[in-house]
C-alpha cells in the first residue's frame, strides 16, 4: 500500500505559495517534496495543486498500480474529490485530472486528517513556501 500526506503553505491569500508531500510505500520506499509553486494562489488553490502534484509523481515513478491512501488536512479538497465536485469553478478545474489518474489506480482512498497529523508535509510546505519567498527577494 502506498500513502501519500500532502500540505501547502502560503502567505497572503492570494500569495507565494509551496506545497509538501510524503510519501511512504513497501520496499522501504520513502519520498519527501518540498515544491515552491511558480504562481500566486490561495491557501485552497494550493492545496489541490499539492495533490494533484503528488499524483503526477507517483504515475511517473509507475506506482500507479498500488492500493493509495491519500491523507490531506484540507477539507475541502478530500470532500470535493471524494464527490468528484467542488462549487468554486477554480477548484473544479483540478479534479479532472486528479480523477484521471486516481481511475488508473486500483484502490483509492482520501482521508481528511487533522493538522497534527500532517506534520512531516505541513514542515515541507513551509520549506518550499520559504524558497518560495527567497526567490522573490
Amino acid at each position: 500500500m502506498l500513502k501519500i500526506y500532502t500540505d501547502a503553505a502560503t502567505k497572503g491569500n492570494p500569495g507565494p505559495s509551496g506545497v509538501g508531500i510524503v510519501i511512504s510505500g513497501p520496499k522501504q520506499l520513502y519520498q519527501q517534496l518540498a515544491i515552491p509553486l511558480k504562481e500566486n494562489c490561495s491557501n485552497h488553490e494550493a492545496e489541490f495543486q499539492a495533490l494533484l502534484i503528488a499524483l503526477q509523481h507517483i504515475e511517473k515513478q509507475h506506482l500507479l498500480t498500488e492500493t493509495v491512501m491519500i491523507y490531506t488536512d484540507s477539507k475541502i479538497v478530500a470532500n470535493s474529490v471524494e464527490r468528484n465536485y467542488a462549487k468554486n469553478d477554480q477548484f473544479a478545474t483540478y479534479l479532472k485530472p486528479i480523477h484521471h489518474i486516481l481511475n488508473q489506480i486500483e484502490l483509492s482512498f482520501i482521508n481528511w486528517i487533522p493538522e497534527a497529523q500532517n506534520k512531516g508535509a505541513d514542515h515541507l510546505a513551509r520549506q518550499a513556501l520559504q524558497l518560495k519567498l527567497k526567490e522573490k527577494a
